[in-house]
């Protein structure tokens, strides 16, 4: 576990920072920006959380946070040596799943887009979502330069459908209907 006694270090006003593995980067490096990106989620998910969901919600999203500080890890030690830390498996996607499920079951079919909104919860879950979703794409681009584990894209495409799922299920539980998009706008 890493301690730290001061916040910052100088070391990267030069435009660099360090990777997991020690080697320096420009800020602006994909890997940066694949592990950034899932940082500002864990930062949405934590604005989220702040909007006093669900129990059922806040439960997951707790958990989440921890596996996404463990995704960050994964992808700031591609392609360097060392030894094993933190990972995200295939259990972890398996948990996604079940809690996808689980909330799901309680919603009704969906038969058009929703827009983003109702509780500050659910508007701050809609947000989350698209971090999300952006965090995939900085992780695709990545795996075209490094090997990237397959779990990592099947994990956060698989949380974004969550965060969806998450945000429906707060407006429901607070009788917030969804939205519709209204096609005839």
């Amino acid at each position: 576990m890493p301690r730290l006694t001061r916040i910052y270090t100088r070391t990267g006003d030069d435009g660099s920072t360090a990777l997991g593995t020690g080697e320096r980067v420009p800020k602006d490096d994909p890997q940066v920006e694949a592990y950034g990106t899932i940082d500002e989620l864990n930062a949405a998910i934590g604005l989220a959380l702040a909007q006093r969901p669900a129990e059922a919600v806040a439960t997951e999203l707790r958990r989440i946070q921890s596996e996404l500080l463990n995704l960050g890890a994964v992808l700031s030690t591609l392609g360097g040596k060392g030894g094993a830390g933190p990972a995200i498996a295939d259990a972890h996607v398996d948990a996604l799943e079940a809690a996808c499920d689980r909330l799901n079951a309680e919603l009704g079919p969906l038969r058009n887009f929703i827009l983003p909104g109702g509780t500050p919860a659910a508007a701050a879950l809609h947000v989350a979502r698209t971090v999300c979703r952006r965090a995939e794409r900085a992780i695709v681009s990545l795996s075209r330069q490094v090997a990237v584990p397959d779990v990592a894209l099947r994990y956060v495409n698989r949380l974004s459908d969550l965060l969806f799922i998450m945000a429906r299920y707060e407006n429901r539980e607070r009788g917030v209907a969804d939205v519709l998009w209204d096609t005839e706008v």
